[in-house]
């Protein structure tokens, strides 16, 4: 089918960001760089792999490069992180087409430890160049609040450059989602360098998402094609349909909005007016960055 092809609508504007990169951070599995209070060679801390851990600083990136991208209304393009190892970390990092990798912890244990090995892959294979920002998708607000809060902690104290909250499905989670970032939060702080990426992904969610993409201080909205077609019974008609209302919503507000795509929509589905990606295969970024003048 043709879906239709709403106007893109400026996005909010803010002043110039730097791009920065954030401090250093405790990684498992690095060997720490050279300090005025690291211990000796010969010491317990230094014969102990534990110890060795948790001196280790590999270097992180902040959003504010995404974020001023994003205000400028130029599309940003990420890949899913694959096998969650250093070595393919350090491989999405060697990739210079990226603005970003997508990680995801929303099920099974909440191992942060894993996510800083892989960020210090992803900082080796870049070099010298800035390590790509890794946006982190965290379990549902359903969960409950306070874990979002703890598990937001916790991600952020890692070095996480955002946040992507799973199957929001009202403007109470949005605001939560918003309200556990903090004051570096984009675009509710202008020269922010945190981002608030919400999936929209459930008929529920759809039915109530003009009030989810107005709540003040959301940086994203995602349509989230494989669980709208859970959610729609495999009616593939009512999934895209449900995908174009996100759209028209956020454009209505200003407000990116993202969606997963391949090879062969992705020009497409930036035409209609979507301006983050999350791609499978580095290919797709490959045609996405040309079908967006990048």
């Amino acid at each position: 089918m043709s879906p239709l092809k709403p106007k893109t609508p400026t996005l909010r504007l803010f002043p110039s960001l730097a791009i920065s990169v954030a401090a250093a951070l405790t990684v498992a599995g690095c060997a720490a760089p050279e300090q005025s209070d690291a211990p000796e060679a010969g010491t317990d801390a230094a014969a102990d792999p534990a110890a060795a851990m948790s001196t280790a600083t590999p270097t992180a990136a902040d959003a504010s490069t995404l974020a001023h991208l994003l205000a400028d209304g130029q599309a940003v393009f990420g890949v899913f992180s694959g096998p969650t190892t250093a070595e393919q970390g350090a491989l999405m990092g060697q990739n210079r087409e990226l603005d970003f990798v997508f990680y995801s912890l929303e099920s099974g244990p909440f191992d942060i430890m894993s996510t800083k090995v892989y960020m210090s892959g992803v900082a080796e294979g870049s070099g010298t160049e800035a390590p790509h920002p890794l946006i982190l998708r965290v379990p549902p607000i359903s969960n409950g609040v306070d874990a979002a809060r703890a598990n937001v902690a916790e991600a952020l104290d890692a070095g996480v450059a955002a946040i992507v909250f799973p199957h929001v499905e009202s403007a109470e989670d949005a605001a939560v989602a918003v309200s556990v970032l903090g004051d570096e939060l984009w675009p509710a702080n202008p020269s922010g360098s945190l981002l608030s990426i919400l999936i929209v992904e459930d008929r529920s969610g759809v039915e109530r998402v003009d009030e989810i993409v107005a709540t003040q201080g959301v940086s994203v909205v995602f349509a989230g094609p494989g669980d709208l077609r859970r959610s729609y019974e495999g009616d593939m008609e009512a999934v895209e349909a449900a995908i174009q209302t996100v759209l028209a919503a956020c454009q209505a507000h200003g407000v990116a909005c993202g969606i997963t795509a391949g090879v062969d929509d992705i020009a497409e589905r930036i035409e209609q007016g979507f301006r983050m990606f999350i791609v499978t295969e580095p290919a797709a970024v490959t045609v996405g960055r040309v079908a967006a003048g990048r």
